[in-house]
């Protein structure tokens, strides 16, 4: 009699257990996910600085920044200098190295968590859902770290002469308007990113998903699993740009400037939200398509590389 796929599960994850006794578990396994992750999030986003200051600056003022993306560059560079280009360097670095380790060492341990509360079989048949609520815990965590930093980088970016950098602005910030001038922009931060991880993880599994049951993941060679991870992660990020790109442009409006004196956050958003309309929420929408692609494409295929070679491959998978 031919067994069931989560029977083959399980016998795949006891073989593995016993070819490596020392295998990681624990704080040593997703210590490993969260180096991973903070190093495959503080890379792309930094690399990808230029093209992010060029989308904040099509969606704070679109009615100068009118050319798109390869003509916003243009902009910029004839108005301010190339340098102007990595303006929020730091805190994207800063920021993204702490939201990549909770976001994706999150995901793995509160994967790992939905497992052992409803057991292997109902998390395989499940696993969408598994996918979903693990993202977006780990997400929540992820966005209490990031947004002090996402706040300042967009407050450098929209006032190029506010500060020098992530010290000074982060300074300011605090010295002019308090330490609640960095999570005013928490609630668009959640409602952006927490929906941006859900497709983006749920949409990488799915994708990666197909591709091994063709090609199982074991028969390929590490060039390969890499190229999979590359065209799953490019999926997902277009998928997930699409999916949070109304928050990241009223993220970017809120941040832009302080609001007025007993004015609300959620009273700010709902007027950002009242002047945007549909359309204008989408403003920017190809540059960041461009981006959050290319970077999440290459965040899965980095994030693959360092777990292989740190040798963080414990965990259980639940994909059939």
């Amino acid at each position: 009699m031919s067994s069931s796929p989560v029977e083959k599960v399980d016998a795949l994850a006891r073989q593995a257990a016993a070819a490596a006794p020392g295998q990681l578990s624990g704080f040593a396994l997703y210590s490993r996910f969260a180096l991973a992750g903070a190093i495959c999030c503080s890379v792309t986003h930094g690399g990808l600085t230029p093209v992010d200051v060029v989308k904040t600056r099509i969606q704070l003022d679109p009615v100068t920044y009118n050319k798109g993306l390869i003509g916003g560059f243009r902009q910029v560079i004839a108005k301010e200098g190339a340098g102007a280009l990595l303006t929020g360097a730091g805190p994207t670095f800063a920021g993204y190295f702490l939201q990549g380790a909770f976001k994706f060492g999150g995901y793995e341990f509160f994967k790992q968590q939905a497992i052992n509360l409803v057991g292997i079989e109902n998390a395989s048949n499940y696993r969408t859902g598994v996918y979903l609520v693990s993202s977006a815990f780990a997400e929540f965590f992820a966005d209490i770290a990031l947004c002090p930093l996402e706040a300042t980088r967009i407050r450098l970016v929209s006032e190029p002469t506010y500060a020098s950098g992530l010290v000074s602005g982060m300074s300011k910030m605090f010295s002019q308007e308090g330490f609640g001038a960095f999570y005013a922009g928490f609630g668009p931060i959640l409602f952006k990113q927490v929906p941006y991880t859900m497709a983006k993880f749920v949409v990488y599994e799915k994708v990666a998903e197909v591709v091994f049951r063709k090609y199982p993941k074991e028969s390929l060679s590490n060039g390969m699993q890499t190229t999979v991870n590359l065209g799953s992660g490019l999926i997902a990020g277009f998928a997930a740009a699409l999916v949070s790109q109304p928050a990241d442009t009223m993220l970017s409006k809120i941040n832009k400037t302080k609001g007025l004196p007993g004015e609300s956050t959620t009273s700010r958003l709902i007027k950002i939200a009242k002047e945007l309309g549909f359309r204008g929420s989408y403003t920017g929408i190809g540059a960041r398509l461009f981006m959050v692609g290319t970077l999440t494409a290459g965040q899965f295929a980095i994030y693959g590389d360092i777990k292989r070679i740190m040798g963080a491959q414990g965990g259980v998978e639940i994909s059939k």
